[in-house]
């Protein structure tokens, strides 16, 4: 029977020699562990992904992907604040310039649509008083005329 820690010493050993292997024997070895036995294969896909090494890595800043970050590589948002730079300063400046005009124009036409809503709430709110006054008039009128219509006897 073996213990613990001889368990973790394999695990460890098997491990960093997995770490060692080019990606296309790792990729390899998932088929393969999908052709013998699915959760083998399942296992190592999971580790890949996990691990970023699937092709999808962080080429912005060279990282091997973290906690902070999405399966994709984060949201735009986070992409654009983690100082990326394409390595031509023009276009990261024609860049930011652009998304700052996006942002504004977005701001604008949000409170421009805000505004159409309260006009067009204002005005159904407008329509729906008028047309409740003219029910209390024609109510208070209509019961007024019979009694001042009364025919003479």
């Amino acid at each position: 029977m073996t213990s613990n820690a001889s368990v973790m010493d394999v695990l460890s050993i098997w491990y960093d020699r997995f770490e060692q292997l080019p990606r296309g024997i790792k990729i390899a070895l998932m088929v393969l562990g999908f052709i013998v036995f699915w959760p083998i294969g399942l296992a190592v896909l999971g580790y890949l992904i996990w691990r970023n090494e699937m092709g999808c890595k962080n080429k912005r800043n060279g990282s091997r992907g973290g906690s902070s970050q999405g399966f994709w590589g984060g949201s735009r948002r986070d992409s654009r604040d983690d100082g990326f730079s394409s390595g031509n300063m023009a276009f990261d400046e024609y860049r930011e310039a652009t998304l700052k005009q996006l942002e504004e124009d977005q701001r604008e036409f949000t409170l421009f649509i805000d505004q159409l809503r309260r006009a067009k709430d204002q005005r159904q709110f407008d329509d729906f008083m008028s047309d409740r006054m003219r029910r209390k008039q024609d109510e208070n009128g209509s019961s007024s005329r019979p009694e001042d219509a009364s025919p003479a006897s």
